[in-house]
């Protein structure tokens, strides 16, 4: 009787009994890694044919962790001809791409910290940098008797004639001249408040009385003695902290900070901020400042701007038409500053700063806070948020300016309670 399968012919007995001594094929091996099938599971009497069109089902291997065989569900893959990572394409099954999606709203979230974690740090670096450059050489003090403060904040700033870090080449070019030492060619006042910011220029040839006061470097103190002269000549005669005083025992206002720009810094801070556009009323020509302007718009540079500002000999009023030019200039350069172009674009802004602070000397407490807070009131004066204004004048004696007491005294009330000025220079 034929043992072998149903179904099987002798092509299928020779192939695989090929090699053997027996008429019979040679029993199945025990190997570890094939698993037989189960007996009886095909062939004998009243046995169903095997499965797969009567054709044997080939032993699976085993992984070595027991998964194989026939119905265990493990498939190698090796009889379909798939292969581990994916069948049907690159990636994984179906051609899908397996590796993972990039998660968007992390990358977003930690871009944006890396950005501002170098705006904070940029922040900080640029403020110490900057508060570094600051020239805090005017201690107030020493300023002498005092008038009490009032609300908002009151800045002295004093444009002087100094020479200090000028070629003899600069000073021709300048007209600036060779005179030792340096006095003050423009004064204003700038009131910052909550009811409206308020430059009031003070006429250098403006007269004034001494008050008694202590020496910024002798530290003696000198009795006052009536002596009546013009209020650069404070400047002249001890600096920063006569002046002080002088301003404020005739007027009366609490002055909080100082801040001072030579001839030099003035023209760097304008070639530094590319220039300043200013539209001018009138032409005008002056051959002791070198000032020669045609009327209309126009972008002057840092030599142009300080022959603008300097000059007087061109006006009848000359020192009253000066000091307006002077605000005019100083509140356009303030707006010019601080437009976005500058601030914040690091190319102009650094160098602007640099020229800046380097030519400025200011007072003991004054912070960047207080400069920034300064500029931006400057610039809002210049916008129409603000008061421009000459200090009240009722005539004159001796060639100097008299101020309009009454007038003065309402100003300064209103200063000190930050009040809406409404005091005319006219």
């Amino acid at each position: 009787m034929n043992d072998w399968p149903e179904a099987w012919s002798d092509d299928n007995r020779n192939r695989y009994g090929r090699g053997s001594a027996s008429a019979h094929p040679e029993g199945a091996r025990a190997m570890r890694q094939v698993r037989r099938p189960a007996s009886g599971a095909y062939g004998g009497p009243g046995r169903s044919a095997p499965p797969y069109g009567g054709v044997p089902q080939q032993p699976t291997y085993v992984d070595g962790q027991g998964h194989g065989g026939y119905d265990d569900g493990y498939d190698s893959g090796y009889n379909t001809g798939q292969v581990y990572g994916g069948s049907g394409g690159p990636g994984g099954p179906g051609g899908q791409d397996m590796r993972p999606r990039p998660n968007w709203r992390r990358r977003i979230k930690w871009t944006a910290i890396t950005l501002v974690t170098v705006l904070v740090v940029t922040s900080v670096a640029t403020y110490f940098w900057a508060d570094s450059k600051l020239n805090r050489d005017v201690d107030l003090s020493k300023v002498i008797d005092r008038p009490a403060t009032g609300d908002g904040t009151n800045y002295l700033i004093v444009g002087s004639d100094s020479r200090e870090g000028l070629s003899a080449e600069d000073k021709k070019k300048l007209h600036t001249g060779s005179a030792e030492g340096k006095r003050t060619d423009s004064m204003m006042i700038l009131h910052v408040g909550d009811n409206g910011d308020t430059l009031i220029s003070l006429p250098r040839d403006s007269n004034v009385t001494i008050p008694s006061y202590k020496g910024s470097t002798s530290g003696k103190t000198y009795p006052a003695t009536g002596r009546q002269t013009k209020l650069n000549a404070a400047y002249a005669e001890d600096g920063p902290t006569l002046l002080v005083r002088t301003i404020e025992a005739n007027m009366g206002l609490h002055i909080d900070h100082y801040v001072e720009i030579g001839f030099a810094g003035f023209a760097n801070i304008v070639d530094a901020v590319g220039g300043v556009t200013i539209d001018i009323d009138k032409g005008f020509k002056d051959k002791y400042s070198g000032a020669d302007f045609k009327a209309g718009k126009q972008k002057l540079n840092g030599d142009q701007a300080l022959a603008f500002v300097r000059t007087r000999h061109a006006f009848a009023q000359s020192d009253l038409q000066r000091t307006k030019n002077q605000q005019k200039f100083l509140s356009a350069l303030a707006h010019q500053v601080a437009t976005p172009s500058t601030v914040l674009n690091p190319f102009k802004l650094y160098p602007t700063l640099g020229a800046g602070l380097d030519s400025l000397i200011v007072d003991k407490d004054m912070s960047l806070w207080d400069l920034a807070s300064m500029f931006w009131a400057m610039k809002g004066v210049s916008g129409g948020d603000g008061v421009s204004m000459n200090m009240p004048i009722s005539g004159s004696t001796g060639g100097n300016l008299v101020w309009d007491k009454a007038k003065v005294k309402t100003l300064v009330n209103e200063l000190n309670n930050d009040q809406k000025v409404t005091v005319s220079s006219e």
